[in-house]
């Protein structure tokens, strides 16, 4: 099973067969949103970051299980900062790093957008805006923001979930966008979608109970079988946008390629956030729009 995909216009405007792709699928393949150029200017300042970030500072390993972000304060506190967040297998037994900095990341998240002058420029572009509304959120505000690396052979797994299981708003709005810095593809940790998988249930919610963080289960519909699965092939410059409940996955990195990406999630300002949510920003840091 092949996804379709889509070459981007030139203002970000979604045709009106783009747009009964995403009614259908549950998400959209845009080949060439972003340049070449772009993509190159947003992996050099993720360099430069690196660069400047200090590994003994903080020992945080990004798990996609959610009772280790539960105990983990540095993941919680994280939405309205630059943060770095480990691959496992980047350490050895004894907890001490064995891979160089730049190919023992799983990311940096959650908030490059507000944080940092180059992730906002890329961010915040009349585009990308143009792009939102067209896919119905009246008023998109950017709610999250995260470079992934899929260093080779170390990059993790990511299992089957939907994002509004982590984004949640009355009505659903959570919608990511995802760039592919680099080819994605099934040789090296590529995405996967269910086609037609958003119009099934929100399986479960990630959310804080007290102090403490909980997987609420609210559906038990399993998700679909493997055979289901389409890869959403990205070449460079691709933009893949993923609605907030479309089963999504990627497969381990065990290739010698990496598989840079940067993710945006929105939700619309006409919805109402749901206080719990796990994302929690200070409130002289309100989340904003374009």
């Amino acid at each position: 099973m092949r996804a379709r995909s889509f070459d981007a216009t030139d203002d970000g405007r979604l045709t009106q067969e783009m747009k009964e792709a995403y009614l259908q699928d549950g998400f959209l393949i845009l080949r060439g949103y972003k340049t070449t150029g772009e993509c190159d200017a947003l992996r050099e300042r993720m360099t430069a970051l690196i660069d400047a970030f200090d590994p003994e500072s903080i020992a945080s390993v990004f798990e996609t299980g959610a009772q280790s972000h539960a105990r983990d304060s540095y993941f919680r506190e994280s939405g309205d900062k630059v943060r770095f967040f480990f691959e496992k297998e980047a350490f050895d037994a004894d907890g001490k790093l064995i891979r160089n900095k730049h190919e023992a990341l799983n990311k940096v998240g959650h908030a490059l957008h507000d944080e940092d002058p180059v992730f906002e420029a890329f961010t915040r572009d009349e585009k990308m805006e143009r792009t939102a509304k067209d896919l119905g959120l009246v008023s998109p505000l950017l709610a999250q923001s995260m470079y992934i690396f899929k260093p080779p052979h170390i990059g993790g797994e990511v299992n089957c979930h939907q994002d509004s299981t982590f984004l949640h708003t009355e009505p659903l709005t959570c919608t990511g966008f995802w760039f592919a810095l680099e080819d994605a593809d099934e040789t090296n940790g590529g995405l996967y979608g269910v086609p037609g998988g958003h119009l099934g249930p929100l399986r479960s919610r990630f959310h804080y109970d007290g102090d403490g963080l909980v997987m609420e289960k609210l559906d038990d519909t399993p998700f679909e079988d493997e055979d289901r699965h389409a890869p959403l092939v990205a070449p460079k410059g691709t933009l893949v946008i993923l609605h907030g409940k479309v089963p999504h996955k990627s497969a381990p990195n065990r290739s010698p390629r990496s598989r840079h990406a940067y993710a945006v999630h929105m939700v619309d300002g006409e919805a109402v956030w749901s206080a719990d949510n796990w994302l929690m920003r200070a409130p002289d840091k309100p989340m904003r729009g374009f």
